[in-house]
């Protein structure tokens, strides 16, 4: 019987070449759509499950309050002590374990130097918490002695070639010390929320001069070491972070605070799932840049619809062309074939068509992600299909998708009366004609919120790229900025404005591009004292070329100046901070006595309002203070854009000259400021193709509707042209009634689609 089925189902399919065509294409078009998309999704709900305990563990995070009790910022990573405290106060905490990012790091090899910036510190816990391969050394032991690394495959081969690592020794921290290779590990996956390739003993930080065992121990405010915890199997990890208020007042106290303040009251620490970091977490100071749950979202509604819409066209198609199946529906009636066996034979013809859609959906997704890779920047493989977790998805899909598409057809055709359909008096019948205009309305309104939504998100990406910031981020150099450069600065700084093509540069703590999360309390004058106030004031060290190596405007008062020795006590201040202190204008700000941290001076000057961060947050009081041990981490220098061949070689002959052990790196800021907006360039470029193609297959189906119906009206169409009807008119004529449904589906969509894309 099944036999059966499909050999008639297959030769309808080569009788009616073009609609079949059409039906094959456009399901296989949108099948390959959704196993795209499917890739995509189950790439990004894959993050750190490769991790064998990631179902108990938890990541801790700190928010901090206002006055007024107001979340002003949620970190996430806190400060050292709180990973032992809390495995001290919480006994069902199995094991803790925490990771400092090391920046850009320095390595020496002989006389091989390379420049890093995937090192972190962890502690011996690190491999009992998180799933690493560890191909040489013990993983037990490879971080319980300071000064000992683990590194990747990849690094011990850069460094070391073919020879075997363990053991041998590297150099860190500007060649003072020596390191020893204990293990060798197989890099995290793609899809993992951190990338170590360089693994450094969290005990060597004991005997660091920044840390030190005391600040390991006691200091609250450095909030830079990502913590994990580790729960035993069939643990409360919930009941655990019930207690954390509990917890912060009984074990943290901070200086100068009022006994009568709780510490949970300005601060507070909660627990964070690791498989929900990359897509639900978008804290600051995140390790890297993570997704976006709402993303997948979208694109599963994007997946539906295009499948949607590419049903749609089946049915159309199939019912539109019921006449030319009428008389065999009849004589299979009359010779005794019933409704559900009628129904059984559209059903597999429709399934068949998907099957062989499906097929070739394969093959064109296995050929087009590297396209998809490559625009998106995404590392997707086809071979995520064969995962068990959704390879029965796809093999269920053809039965899913063909009955979806075929059900009302299948109903439809089986339904005609044989006496009528023989006698030739059977038509299509306003209920199906009026059905199938529904559905071209349908599909069209989908199709018209995709445009809406594809205009729109263009729009915000070309909002975002020109944008003014305030400031001038083209021809800016960046690097890190060691302090073994600060007795000679000045010196470096002079040789390198000797070549015309470079204008400036400055140093400073952050550059634009970073995250302001630096600040301390501040004070100013109220009647003849100066009174503490609690502001969400942020600072940031620079110096005297910081200013002018951006462009920033100065609208009041003047730049940190060379002349006044006593500017290592005074300020530079934005607009919003002069509005948030109370000052009337820029100009009344001049000369106001303040004090910040340790540091009592004058505000000298004020800066125009610019973004130091993304334009995802708005723009936050700024305080620019001139340290005198230059504290400083960034070196900007900005180049003329028409000679910058010669300005890079520049700078590059005097780093060497300066720094001759340490690489020359740099990147630009425009590039900064672009990788702030990956995920939006990316959730764009993907939103375009798959909103085009949905609308490419609406398109299709009406295009085989309409080539349909016009093959039906040949003889309308010949006795017009007799009658003397112009070209023009008899299009008109033809394609009033599609243009009707189009207008129809344009008056529902519109208002959704604004709905839509403005609660988004």
């Amino acid at each position: 019987m099944i036999k059966n089925y499909l050999r008639s189902a297959w030769r309808n399919i080569t009788r009616h070449k073009f609609i079949s065509f059409i039906n094959i294409f456009g399901l296989t078009v949108g099948l390959a759509c959704c196993l795209l998309i499917i890739t995509y999704i189950f790439n990004e709900l894959s993050y750190d499950k490769f991790n064998e305990k990631a179902d108990r563990t938890y990541r801790v995070t700190r928010i901090f309050y206002t006055q007024q009790g107001v979340e002003s910022l949620h970190l996430s990573a806190v400060a050292p002590p709180f990973g032992p405290l809390l495995q001290t106060a919480f006994p069902d905490i199995e094991k803790m374990t925490r990771v400092l990012p090391n920046g850009s790091t320095v390595v020496h090899y002989k006389e091989k130097v390379f420049n890093e910036n995937n090192a972190f510190c962890a502690d011996e816990n690190f491999t009992s918490v998180f799933s690493l391969d560890v191909t040489k050394g013990d993983s037990r032991t490879a971080l319980n002695e300071p000064y000992t690394v683990m590194l990747t495959e990849a690094m011990a081969h850069k460094y070391f070639g073919d020879a075997d690592p363990i053991d041998k020794t590297i150099a860190l921290d500007n060649n003072k010390h020596e390191y020893k290779v204990t293990g060798v590990f197989k890099p995290f996956p793609v899809n993992a929320h951190m990338h170590p390739e360089i693994l450094i003993s969290f005990n060597t930080l004991k005997d660091s001069l920044v840390y030190g065992e005391k600040q390991l121990r006691t200091n609250f405010g450095n909030n830079s070491f990502y913590t994990y915890l580790l729960f035993p199997k069939g643990a409360n990890a919930e009941r655990v972070g019930s207690q954390l208020s509990w917890f912060l007042d009984k074990y943290v106290h901070f200086n100068g605070m009022p006994p009568n303040i709780k510490t949970s009251n300005v601060t507070q620490l909660t627990l964070q799932k690791l498989t929900d970091i990359h897509l639900r977490s978008h804290l600051d100071d995140e390790i890297e840049n993570n997704g976006d749950i709402t993303r997948v979202y979208i694109f599963s509604v994007i997946a539906l619809f295009i499948l949607l819409i590419a049903c749609i066209n089946y049915m159309n198609l199939s019912t539109a062309r019921s006449m030319l199946r009428a008389k065999e529906i009849g004589i299979r009636k009359v010779v005794g074939a019933q409704q559900k066996e009628i129904i059984r034979q559209f059903l597999s013809e429709s399934v068949l068509i998907t099957w062989i859609a499906l097929v070739l959906a394969i093959i064109i997704s296995a050929l087009t992600l590297p396209y998809i890779n490559k625009v998106s920047g995404l590392t997707l493989s086809i071979f995520s299909l064969l995962n068990w977790k959704i390879l029965g998805f796809i093999i269920a899909m053809p039965f899913i998708v063909g009955l979806i598409s075929g059900i009302y057809p299948a109903m439809f055709m089986s339904s005609f009366k044989p006496v009528r359909v023989l006698k030739g008096l059977i038509k299509t019948g306003a209920g199906g004609l009026s059905f199938r205009k529904v559905l071209v309305v349908l599909q069209f309104s989908i199709s018209i919120v995709l445009i809406v939504a594809t205009t729109v998100v263009f729009q915000q990406l070309q909002f975002i790229q020109n944008k003014s910031l305030g400031f001038n981020k083209d021809y800016v150099l960046n690097m890190g900025y060691y302090r073994s450069l600060n007795p000679s600065f000045d010196s470096f700084r002079d040789e390198l404005l000797k070549n015309p093509a470079i204008k400036e540069a400055g140093r400073s703590s952050r550059v634009p591009s970073g995250r302001l999360l630096d600040d301390q309390n501040a004070s100013v004058m109220q009647g003849d004292s100066l009174q503490p106030i609690k502001l969400d004031l942020k600072y940031v060290t620079a110096d005297y070329g910081f200013i002018p190596a951006y462009g920033i405007h100065i609208d009041a008062g003047r730049n940190f100046s060379r002349s006044y020795v006593s500017d290592t006590s005074n300020f530079i201040i934005n607009e919003a901070a002069v509005q948030m202190l109370g000052w009337k204008n820029a100009q009344n700000a001049i000369g106001k006595d303040m004090m910040y941290g340790r540091v009592k001076g004058k505000v000298i000057g004020v800066m125009n309002d610019f973004h130091f961060e993304s334009l995802h947050q708005k723009i936050i009081p700024l305080l620019l203070t001139l340290p005198a041990q230059g504290y400083y981490n960034n070196l900007s220098i900005k180049v003329d854009g028409n000679n910058m061949r010669s300005a890079i070689s520049t700078i590059e002959t005097t780093w060497h000259h300066y720094l001759p052990e340490v690489p020359f790196d740099y990147t630009f800021m425009d590039k900064k400021f672009e990788q702030l907006y990956n995920s939006e360039q990316l959730q764009g470029s993907l939103f375009t193709i798959f909103a085009c193609i949905a609308i490419f297959i609406a398109c299709l189906g009406l295009f085989g509707l309409s080539a349909f119906t016009i093959s039906q009206r040949f003889k309308e169409i010949g006795v017009r042209k007799v009658l003397g009807a112009s070209v023009p008119q008899i299009v008109l004529e033809l394609s009033k009634d599609f243009l009707k449904l189009v207008l129809v589906a344009a008056i529902i969509s519109l208002p959704i689609a604004w709905y839509a894309m403005t609660i988004y």
